[in-house]
């Protein structure tokens, strides 16, 4: 899964690339495709090391919806960046699209997790 390159790398045309009936089977993990904005308001970037990681927010275009992203080389992180971005006061739901346990780029790349949790500003 590399649903994160749909955020960290800008580009205005989006497009899966693959056979149809390899979506099929991730079908859960394409709705973030289709509700992921095609261009953005703000851009931030939380966290990074060229050529290691980064992690970055983007709030889409014309929306309050914000949608964060984080890669990594070949060595697994633990992102763990707060949501002072986000409006204070207000609640969001934020749907979390993560590695499982297990996952791993070469061996186990398509052990993911979704999650929905309630965040505010404060979180993290």
């Amino acid at each position: 899964m590399q649903l994160a390159l749909y955020v960290t790398m800008y580009s205005p045309l989006q497009m899966a690339a693959d056979l149809p009936e390899n979506y099929a089977a991730h079908m859960d993990a394409f709705q973030f495709i289709k509700d992921v904005p095609v261009d953005w308001d703000d851009t931030k970037i939380l966290e990074a090391e060229p050529g290691d990681y980064v992690t970055i927010v983007r709030k889409g275009k014309g929306a309050d919806g914000w949608y964060m992203g984080a890669i990594t080389d070949e060595r697994a992180r633990v992102v763990n960046v707060g949501l002072s971005f986000l409006d204070p006061g207000k609640r969001y739901k934020a749907t979390v699209y993560k590695d499982a346990a297990g996952a791993d780029w070469k061996e186990n790349p398509e052990a993911y997790v979704i999650e929905t949790l309630t965040v505010d500003s404060g979180s993290f």
